[in-house]
Formats: structure tokens, sequence, C-alpha cells
């Protein structure tokens, strides 16, 4: 396919310079960011029509590209440079995108704070911090997290609560933390521990073996017993560690390898670790459709995960050399503070390395590619058991909870091919229902949760299962019809009691069916079903307590016009009780942190009697307000509402509406089931 003549022009006058290229599609956008030590050669390889390179995206690239951009540069470095924040800010379609950082974890340590702490973070930043990570999964990296705070004895505490403390925690009572926030602890010996905790995440156990060794030693010939048994139980800690990792390298260096496999646009990594020339982990990452050459694949690989706070090592082992490699490796040292090569081996233990990384790829594809398969082949049981029109690859289920009448919330929980989806979960506060009418809940939550559905964020499932029977079944195809919504599969999801027994059984109710269908106990529609509704319920039920535990400990002054919750806080902590605050002159009150109007206010709401000499308690105001130095800001306003409450009328008319209601729905239900028969 002929090339649009700006584009062959550009291409002929092309300089055999480093710099950036930018492929734009025909309205403008951006296709593709590159980097090139000489744009001529590189740029020109796209479009060769002898190129054995027949991958997605560059098959699709003569027919889709309607302009080229190139910026010449001084080295290959700037162009590195100049290449990330270009995909930065333009985001390009075809460009190698690594998971947003928001889906990684780093464990962060200062060792400049006074009292240092290990903690999770989503965005590591260039604080001068010690990153440590990312981890693929929450669960690696709170494991690890759990296993430092064990046997290295770090504070977990928060700041506030650090500060605020009057007394040890139970961290301290079974000695896990030496508690620094009330006790006099030596700060040297604390950072010690806090090196030891960087040495063991750094993966360097030589070195942190023998200086355990040697900790203890001492401590057990000072007959300081309690303390070499805890260096022995660190060291025992490194050594169960020690003995998952599998081989040693010749080469006393931090070293990343990197394998890759690609099978047709679909690529996977594999990245093993090596520490102090011993392999400490093997990760994978599923690259998804990526369409683009290896070198390419490599190399924005290499930027976007060394960008997002990992371990930088002395050597980074690629199975091919990538363009501008130089300019990344520079790129990279400079970040690092130290020197970072970029080496392709040909022979030796390094390249030995690079085959057990490209074979761990591999097969990492072939497992998740198997999973796969078995994944289309359950799912496609439940599409044929419901007869839905395509296989439910996103379900969403909704469950309503309250206590008593109230309180009540709901949920909608989510399943992504098969898996628990969290960032689709969804909670909300009944506003317009109350005294446990589910049926009025279940329309208002639905309502408003398929109201959204051309929202971001907000599209419609393939299958969408409600808690309950034939009752809440009718509510939510009730709600479809009066949203105009009429190509969403719904369900209803019940556990019952069967006929004369007391074994509880799944039932599936379908619209226009009379009877349900049972779900056998090993069966892919009771794994999937069941999985999503007990998500709901447990999100529901969680968000319920959360709200009780709210309710019940609010304070007298959350009802106080203009109370917000710094003066509520401020007020309690000064005063030291609500009876104080209750009892307290307005002088008294505006001491402790209230404004003129909010302690007059207080007074009104809880001691109406003495508010009613407004003259001379304005006098009493301005004689405490010169004894401060300067008079208090009054706050026009407070922030009384509390976006956790949920308002419970419980009124006999709107209980028999909701029984009106219920039998309304009933009734339309067996219309609907009359018509499909």
């Amino acid at each position: 396919m002929a090339l649009p003549e700006i584009v062959d022009a550009k291409l002929d006058a092309l300089p055999s310079a480093p710099g950036v290229y930018v492929f734009r599609d025909k309205k403008g956008g951006v296709l593709y960011v590159g980097k090139a030590r000489s744009l001529r050669s590189r740029v020109r390889s796209y479009f060769q029509p002898s190129s054995s390179d027949t991958r997605f995206f560059i098959t699709r690239l003569p027919r889709e590209i309607g302009d080229l951009e190139t910026f010449v540069v001084e080295n290959e470095k700037e162009a590195a440079l100049l290449e990330n924040a270009l995909i930065k800010e333009h985001k390009p379609r075809y460009n190698f995108k690594l998971r947003d950082d928001k889906d990684f974890l780093s464990l962060r340590l200062d060792t400049r704070e006074p009292w240092p702490k290990l903690h999770v973070v989503r965005r590591p930043k260039q604080d001068g911090a010690q990153y440590f990570g990312p981890y693929d999964s929450a669960t690696a990296a709170r494991k690890t997290l759990r296993l430092v705070n064990r046997f290295f004895k770090l504070r977990t505490c928060k700041e506030g609560d650090f500060k605020s403390r009057v007394r040890p925690c139970l961290q301290y009572q079974i000695k896990r933390c030496p508690a620094p926030c009330v006790l006099d602890v030596n700060r040297d010996e604390y950072l010690e521990q806090a090196r030891l905790v960087a040495l063991f995440l750094d993966g360097r156990h030589d070195e942190l073996v023998r200086d355990l060794e040697g900790r203890m030693r001492d401590a057990a010939g000072g007959m300081e017993y309690e303390r070499a048994a805890a260096y022995r139980d660190q060291l025992r800690a490194v050594e169960r560690v020690q003995d998952d990792q599998r081989i040693d390298s010749l080469e006393d260096v931090d070293q990343d390898v990197i394998g890759l496999y690609v099978q047709g646009d679909r690529a996977e990594l594999a990245l093993i670790m090596v520490r102090n020339g011993r392999m400490t982990n093997v990760r994978t990452f599923d690259l998804g459709s990526v369409g683009l050459p290896d070198d390419e694949i490599l190399a924005s690989f290499v930027s976007a995960y060394y960008a997002q706070g990992a371990h930088l090592p002395d050597e980074i082992v690629l199975p091919t050399e990538v363009e501008a490699m130089e300019g990344l490796a520079a790129v990279l040292t400079e970040r690092r503070g130290r020197r970072v090569r970029i080496v392709v081996p040909k022979r030796g233990a390094k390249a030995a390395l690079l085959r057990m990384a490209s074979e761990n790829a591999a097969h990492a594809f072939k497992e998740k590619q198997r999973e796969k398969e078995d994944l289309d082949a359950r799912l496609a049981e439940v599409q044929r058991l419901l007869r839905l029109p395509k296989p439910p690859r996103r379900i969403e289920c909704i469950d309503v909870s309250h206590t008593g009448g109230t309180d009540t919330v709901a949920a909608i929980t989510a399943l992504a091919d098969g898996e628990p989806d969290r960032r689709r979960y969804k909670s909300f506060h009944v506003r317009s229902v109350s005294g446990g009418d589910d049926f009025g809940a279940m329309k208002e939550v639905l309502t408003r949760r398929l109201g959204r559905a051309g929202e971001a964020a907000w599209e419609l499932p393939d299958l969408l299962v409600v808690d309950g029977g034939k009752g809440q079944l009718g509510v939510a195809v009730a709600v479809l019809k009066e949203l105009g919504i009429r190509d969403l599969p719904v369900c209803g999801l019940a556990k019952e009691k069967e006929l004369g027994g007391e074994q509880r059984q799944e039932r599936v109710y379908l619209p226009g069916q009379k009877n349900p269908i049972v779900l056998r106990d090993r069966s892919a529609a009771r794994w999937f079903l069941g999985l999503v509704r007990d998500e709901a319920h447990r999100v529901s039920n969680e968000l319920r307590k959360k709200l009780g535990r709210r309710r019940r400990l609010r304070s007298g002054l959350d009802d106080v016009p203009g109370i917000g919750p710094k003066t509520r806080a401020a007020l309690l902590k000064n005063l030291g009780s609500l009876k104080a605050v209750i009892d307290a002159d307005e002088a008294a009150l505006i001491a402790a942190g209230a404004s003129p109007k909010q302690a007059r206010a207080i007074h009104a709401a809880f001691r109406p009697d003495l508010s009613t000499s407004v003259e001379a308690s304005e006098g009493e105001i301005d004689r405490a307000a010169e004894e401060l130095g300067e008079y208090p800001i009054e706050q026009e306003s407070g922030t009384d509402a509390d976006p956790m409450r949920v308002a419970a009328h419980e009124t006999t008319e709107e209980e028999a509406g909701a029984d009106a209601e219920e039998v309304a729905l009933s009734n339309a239900f067996e219309e609907w089931e009359t018509e499909a028969s």
C-alpha cells in the first residue's frame, strides 16, 4: 500500500543523527513513538517491502499512518529521555504498555527519618527513600512486609498514632517493636535494624548473614541472651529464604536477566533477579497483545519497569540488542547514581541465565494459555446452562444488607474472567427507603447503577446476578424495562431448602421461566455465580458493620450546626470529654478551639437556658479573645453532614407501601411468566 506523499517526502529527507520519531494517524493522533541511534536507517526500516517482520503493528502502519515527525538530539541518552517524555504525554496506541504502577506495590524505607518504618506504597517518588519491589501482587508485598515485621523490630504504627501514643501497643507486648513512641530506645540500634531490613529486602543475604552471625556471637559473649536469640531468629528467617534459591552465578554482582517468549502478537516476559551472584526471585509478565518487534518490546519494558521504582542492578541482561542501548543505559545510570550496564551475552554463564529466563517465559505463556482454554470451556458451560447470548466474561452481583431495618446498604461486586475485579466493586448507601424494605432498596440501587451505564467504568456486564429469588428478580426486570435496557441478561440466585428436606440448594431464577434451575455442587455455574454472590455478601456486610460502628461512635457534637470534625476533635482533646464541653462556658470553649459562633451554637444545643443574654456572653468572648492574643477566625459553616449516615424513617404508611409494591412486583412477574409460556 502506498504511503501518503508527505510521509514519503520526509522518509527521503531523514538525517542519520540520533533522535526520536513520532508516527501520527490521518487525524493527527499519535500512533507510535520510538528512538533511534540513526533516524534514517531506523525509520525507513518500518516501510521496507522486503522486510520479514509481519507483526500486527508493522502490517497496519502503512494503512494508518498520516504523518511523520522527527526530533534530532545530541546523543542516545537524550533520545531515550525525550522518547519517555513523549510517551507519557501522548500515550500512543501502539507503544508497549506495562501495567499502570497503581497495579504494583512497593515497600518504602526512609532511613533519614528519626524512627524509620517499612510501609507499602503504590507510587514511588524520587524523594531519597529506598524502595523495594515493585511486587506484582498485593499478597506478595504484604507477605514480605509481614516477614520483616516478624523478625526485624521496626515500628508499624501510623505517624498520628506514633505521636499521640501514651503507652506501648500490642506489638511491643509480643516483642516485635521496641516502642520508640513512648520508651527510651537507643536510636543507633534502631537505625541498625533498619539497615538490616534494607539488606534483607535488597537480596544481599550473604552480607546480612555475616552481619547477623557477628552480632549474635557478640550478644552471647556479653551474656545478652535475649538479644542473641533475636539475632538467631533473624538469621533463620534469612536462611529459609536462601533455601528457596536454586542457582549461583559466577559473578558477585546484581543482575536482572530478561527472557522473552512471543507467539503471534502476544508476548510473555520473565525476569530473573540475581543479587550478589545468587538468584533471589523469578517474575513473569503477561504483556498481552503488543505487536512490536522484540527489541522494541524489551526496550519499552526496561524503560517502563525501572521507572516504577524497581531496584536498579549493576547489569541488565537482554536476549537481543535494543535501539539506542547506550543511551538507555546512561538514563538508568543517572537514575541509580551508579553505573548500570546493559549486556547481550552470546555464551557463558550469562547466556545460560538468559536461556533459563526464556524457558520461564515460554512455560508461563503456555500455562496461562492452558488456564485460558479451561476458563473458556467453563464459561461456555455457564452460557449454555443460562441460555446467554455469549460467555459471561464479566459478571456483576448485587446484594442488599441492613440491621433490623436500619443502616441499609448495598454492594455490587464483579468477576472478570472468573477472578474478582475489585476495581469495579461499588458500594451504595440507600437513601429513599427504610424499615427493611429489601425490594425498594434493590430498586433504588439498580436504578442508580444501571442509570450510569453509559459512563466510563460503569459499562454493563455480560450477566447481572441479583441475590434472591423471584421477587428480587422481578425488581431487576422492572428496572431494566423502566430504563429501556433490553440486552442485559439477568438472573436471581437463591440458596433454598429442598421441598420437605433440610439440605439447601443453589437455584437460579430466569425471567419468563417458572421453575428455577438447580445448580450441581461441582458445576462451573455454581462456582462462578457462588463466588460473585459470596463476595457481594462479604462486601455489603462489612459496609453495614462499618456504618453501624460509625453511627454508634458518633459524638453529640456531630449534630451541632457549624461544628466540623476538626473543631470537634480539638474540643474533646482540650476539654477531655463531651460532658466537659457541655459544662464549659463560652470563653473556655473558645480557648479550647471553637469560634465565638460555634461556642454559642454549642450552648444553644445543650444549654439553651444560657444563650439568652447574647450581649453579656459576647463581652466575655471578647475578653477571652484578648487573653488568647488574637481574635479567633469565625467559621460561617461546619461540616456536620456525615456521608456514612443513612436516614431511617420507619412509618406505617411506608411499610404498607412496601407491601403493596411487593404484591405488584409479584403480579407483574406472574404476567411475564404467562406471556413467556
